[in-house]
């Protein structure tokens, strides 16, 4: 059975006197952890180090919000492997939709042109190169949800995230699937829509490499996830936690929605 694992992204959020707090205030509200569950804050960049000492001691684990392939140089303004392991870090997240979309150069029409799919492998390779676990964001726009394009843009995006990484790291990578239209809109996928999602999600990862390594593989959803809709949707059988935002910000509602994953995993284990 697959442990259920709930991340906070902060995206560029909180001072130093904030995010300390905040890490303070989740220790406190997790304080017992539910048992059975991981979790995890990436917090922005300059406050690495003050979380980390923050959250030292408890089970919750730190992870950073990108990274660069290369593992130093004349890369002004990026951040290494080495570096975030340095502080601490045990998880990256790696193509998020705001990376992929929101970031970048701006082009004819106002076209953002952000990172692509060949960027994203090199820097999930990376990670592993440098004993980070990867968190993958996947996922489609409403457009091209609409335009009944979703299977088609998780296929390339999977695959191209994945190209040349060998099973027993595809395995241990984390994916999370986000539609780019419920991030930050108040909007969620249903139940229904994210197991659909991430079901065929897993079916082809058991084609790019084997049943096993599917299994394995450890499914987040993420989009406007919120303690009253955590439960029913890391208790769909192909989603295994949640990839948070807004509601990470705040450390009772983010507990809430670790102390649902731990209920829906209690639930699970008991049934077996």
């Amino acid at each position: 059975m697959r442990r259920p694992f709930v991340a906070g992204n902060w995206k560029m959020n909180t001072d130093l006197a904030a995010g300390r707090e905040l890490a303070i205030g989740l220790r406190s509200a997790l304080n017992p952890h539910p048992p059975g569950v991981d979790v995890a804050v990436c917090p922005p960049f300059p406050y690495l180090a003050a979380i980390a000492e923050s959250i030292r001691g408890s089970s919750i684990q730190l992870g950073a919000q990108n990274m660069y392939f290369e593992t130093n140089g004349a890369f002004t303004g990026e951040v290494s492997g080495p570096m975030l392991r340095d502080v601490g870090c045990a998880f990256c997240i790696l193509g998020h939709s705001e990376r992929r979309h929101t970031i970048g150069s701006v082009g004819p029409g106002g076209a953002v042109h952000g990172e692509d799919d060949a960027l994203i492998n090199r820097k999930l390779k990376a990670a592993f190169a440098h004993g980070l676990t990867p968190i993958l964001c996947v996922g489609e726009t409403l457009a091209e949800r609409e335009s009944n394009q979703t299977e088609r843009v998780l296929d390339r995006q999977v695959r191209g995230g994945f190209a040349g990484v060998p099973a027993i790291q595809a395995a241990r990578t984390v994916v999370a699937y986000e539609p780019v239209w419920a991030i930050g809109t108040g909007r969620n996928a249903t139940p229904a829509q994210a197991q659909e999602a991430h079901a065929f999600i897993r079916r082809l990862i058991e084609t790019l490499y084997d049943a096993y390594t599917a299994a394995d593989l450890r499914l987040l959803y993420g989009g406007s996830v919120k303690a009253s809709n955590a439960a029913e949707l890391i208790g769909q059988p192909d989603v295994d936690g949640a990839l948070v935002g807004g509601a990470s910000l705040n450390a009772g509602d983010f507990a809430a929605i670790v102390q649902a994953a731990g209920r829906v995993n209690a639930t699970a284990t008991a049934s077996r």
